[in-house]
């Protein structure tokens, strides 16, 4: 097991729009379990409002569900990787190119989640998919980029440097058999591997579109 905890990319512009979605993520999950906190079934009521149910698939929770999350570690790992890779995706595509290829690969990992489990009444929540098209890019643009991993084998830990496209392409590699694993499969729950999976294809589609698209930033 091995887990990302920071990389040798230096970034070029300040992350704005980075530090802006994992605040606006922070905030989101603070109110949630402010709602758990109070009593009653608040929380479930707000999930089941505004996370992403494929068997009664609105556009809008495309977006809300996006800044859900099931739990405190669910959370962290997600802002955590966003953290790590996200800078230097923002700083390749400027920060109003990023935030829409940061929307909509969140929007093509749900519609992939959905398309998946068309007649699924679970709610879907996390950022992950969209992190997912950031991994994607990231991948793209800086296969060779040293990314500093934590290395768990039984009881025994070290860290290690390595490229990106060792660390992403077993991330990938690892949601994609997860995912083909479940198809056919009737679940209750778990990981939205397909919402991953999609991302990750999303991102690496719009980062080739999106080096096409030149505008000035200011």
């Amino acid at each position: 097991m091995f887990f990302p905890y920071k990389d040798d990319n230096p970034r070029i512009l300040v992350p704005k729009v980075t530090y802006g979605i994992i605040a606006l993520n922070v905030l989101a999950f603070l109110y949630q379990m402010n709602l758990a906190m109070s009593g009653g079934n608040a929380d479930v009521t707000f999930i089941n409002t505004f996370g992403l149910v494929p068997a009664q698939f609105h556009v809008l929770n495309l977006f809300t569900s996006m800044f859900l999350h099931g739990g405190i570690a669910h959370i962290l790992g997600n802002m955590w990787f966003l953290w790590i890779f996200g800078d230097n995706v923002e700083s390749a595509l400027g920060h109003v190119r990023y935030a829409v290829f940061y929307f909509l690969c969140g929007l093509a990992a749900g519609l992939a989640q959905v398309i998946i489990n068309v007649d699924s009444l679970i709610p879907m929540v996390g950022a992950s998919g969209a992190i997912a098209g950031v991994l994607g890019a990231y991948l793209m643009r800086y296969p060779r980029a040293q990314v500093h991993v934590f290395v768990f084998i039984f009881f025994f830990f070290t860290t290690i440097k390595v490229p990106a496209i060792i660390v992403l392409g077993i991330w990938f590699l690892t949601q994609l058999t997860n995912g083909l694993g479940t198809l056919g499969l009737d679940t209750t729950g778990g990981v939205a591997w397909f919402a991953h999976i999609g991302g990750f294809i999303a991102g690496v589609g719009f980062n080739y579109i999106f080096q096409q698209i030149k505008i000035k930033e200011y």
